[in-house]
């Protein structure tokens, strides 16, 4: 890979107003805890430029607030080939996401890229759902992935650490 930090992490869906905003401020929260958050490059993105400048989907907000996660300050932004240089792992939300994403790799990124919730098989999905066009349940579900899925990706970056 071309000059990216070891520990970088893009989070990536379609607007990036609900999902990827959503896992960015779950493992940064999680990243904070664990004593790594000054150590860790975290950012999300959107492969789609419809929403770039706007907060987070306010239903996210809410409902991320209620489980101590701020999203208020953060604000969409459409994905970049510069992000290949400057992210080690990107993740996306879904399979949709993550072809676009193989579409704009270049040739000589040599970090991760692929789905977020491989670092959790167990929880029967490999796909985040959007939950754009559901009710509440769905922020909610989104919560209880990223939750599990953050701490297996720390995880994760801590043995590749540990291996360099």
């Amino acid at each position: 890979m071309t000059g990216a930090p070891g520990a970088s992490v893009l989070f990536v869906c379609m607007g990036n107003i609900c999902r990827s905003p959503t896992a960015e401020a779950v493992f940064r929260e999680h990243a904070a805890r664990a004593g790594l958050g000054a150590s860790l490059l975290i950012d999300s993105a959107g492969t789609g430029g419809w929403h770039v400048g706007e907060p987070p989907d306010r239903r996210a907000i809410v409902h991320a607030r209620r489980r101590g996660y701020d999203l208020a300050g953060l604000r969409a932004r459409q994905v970049r080939r510069d992000d290949f240089t400057r992210f080690a792992w990107i993740l996306a939300m879904d399979m949709h996401n993550l072809r676009d994403l193989v579409a704009l790799r270049p040739a000589a990124y040599a970090g991760h890229l692929g789905l977020l919730l491989d670092f959790v098989p167990d929880v029967g999905s490999r796909e985040v759902p959007d939950p754009y066009f559901g009710g509440p349940e769905g922020f909610e579900q989104v919560l209880d992935l990223m939750e599990r899925a953050s701490a297996a990706l720390l995880a994760r970056i801590r043995a590749s650490e540990r291996a360099t």
